[in-house]
């Protein structure tokens, strides 16, 4: 029996811009996390008595500002040599070959794998043949795992790889390949990286993302870290996510709905901290508020949003260990449209055109694209930090969106009701 720990996606010491700009952020924290997580790891791995660790692309998330990154990822490999435990590596897109100048020497325990074609590592003491290739170039879109090599009989095999799969939303569709493709290869276990949600792909043999190690903005929520692999004498897999994150950003939608102050609005809110605290394992939370529904304090809330935003960063501190990111209002007039008025004519054509849009993701991101004139033009402070427009998200689109098709039917329809 052993066990191994599969991680992917660290971006250690990746950049965050603008913290300055948010009220109360907690930034040597934000600034530290991907250190602290890449310890926690560490510390797990020796913990945990692993027999080795594999690191699935985007160890970094780019070239090095200085040498202070690759010194300490040094003093971490460190100890995991000082526990006889060996690493190997891929890069991805992030940290490609041709993406990293700088460079330092690794400790003996750890080994890059290249980039010209995919190679073998074998560990004789446990019987395992590890198996990868890393990116040359930033943009790769062969599908890499056509060329590894078929598994070695009688051997554990592992296949290392940095992979969009089949693609997902908001990631780049970097060497693609089907699922009948990597399980063709007979392996024993896949350690994917490249997508930052963790989920397994297949049961048997185990296909697997472990998502990234730290979250980094509120698109990346919930719990995060790294897989613990076990496999017993009858080469049978378990694998557990292990939570390594020191800091947990979440998405937090309060229903405004029948609201009929801003005390019980608040009192929502209120509730909604309590709960994300008391599920966040004593992390730090970065919360992204979002205040939603229809309701009667609509045009309050609008009016005295300042007010109302420092009154839920209050409610926050008060909760705990939370800071509140960002707080969006997407409350809407209590009065509901009347939808038979949008059947026919040139207004229903208009709400049907965004209905199609909302729901059409290649649409969507083409509003984004056409918005982009616009975005040059927004002042400083709407092109980047908390009040920030990001139009290459999907899910700030659509609720674009349905703002817009509020303001205009509501409008557009005549006080008599017929558009």
């Amino acid at each position: 029996m052993f066990r191994f720990l599969h991680v992917a996606d660290i971006h250690l010491d990746s950049p965050l811009r603008g913290l300055e700009r948010y009220e109360g952020a907690p930034i040597e924290k934000l600034r530290n996390a991907t250190r602290q997580a890449l310890r926690n790891l560490v510390q797990t791995a020796i913990d945990e008595q692993v027999a080795f660790v594999v690191i699935a692309g985007d160890l970094y998330d780019g070239d090095w500002r200085d040498y202070q990154t690759g010194l300490f990822l040094v003093g971490q490999m460190g100890r995991l040599r000082d526990a006889n435990i060996p690493v190997f590596i891929i890069a991805g897109n992030h940290d490609a070959a041709n993406k990293m100048t700088r460079d330092l020497r690794l400790p003996a325990n750890v080994t890059v794998l290249g980039h010209k074609k995919p190679e073998t590592f074998r560990l004789d003491d446990c019987q395992v043949a590890i198996h990868g290739q890393s990116f040359a170039t930033q943009a790769v879109y062969d599908d890499l795992a056509a060329g590894y090599p078929a598994a070695q009989r009688g051997w554990f095999n592992i296949g290392l790889l940095h992979t969009c799969g089949t693609g997902r939303e908001g990631h780049e569709p970097y060497a693609p390949c089907t699922l009948d493709t990597l399980r063709g290869k007979h392996y024993d276990y896949w350690a994917l990286g490249h997508i930052h949600q963790r989920e397994i792909l297949h049961d048997d043999p185990p296909i697997v993302y472990s998502g990234n190690l730290q979250g980094r903005s509120v698109r990346e929520t919930g719990p995060k870290g790294c897989m613990l692999v076990t496999v017993d004498a009858a080469s049978r897999v378990h694998v557990e996510p292990r939570f390594l994150d020191v800091l947990r950003w979440q998405h937090c939608r309060v229903e405004c709905a029948g609201a009929t102050s801003t005390d019980e609005v608040l009192e929502r809110v209120g509730s909604a901290f309590q709960n994300l605290v008391r599920n966040a394992d004593d992390r730090l939370l970065a919360v992204r508020v979002e205040l939603t529904g229809s309701c009667a304090i609509h045009k309050k809330l609008t009016a005295k949003k300042e007010q109302c935003v420092n009154e839920i960063r209050a409610l926050a501190n008060e909760t705990g260990d939370a800071w509140v990111e960002k707080v969006l209002l997407r409350t809407a007039p209590q009065e509901a449209i009347d939808e038979s008025c949008l059947a026919d004519g040139p207004l229903g054509e208009l709400d049907q055109l965004i209905a199609e849009i909302h729901v059409d993701h290649e649409r969507l991101m083409g509003l984004g694209e056409s918005l982009a004139e616009l975005r040059r033009k927004l002042p400083a402070e709407l092109q980047d930090g908390p009040d920030a427009l990001d139009f290459d998200n999907p899910e700030q689109l659509r609720i674009i969106l349905e703002q817009a098709r509020h303001i205009l039917v509501s409008r557009l329809i005549p006080a008599g009701g017929e558009a």
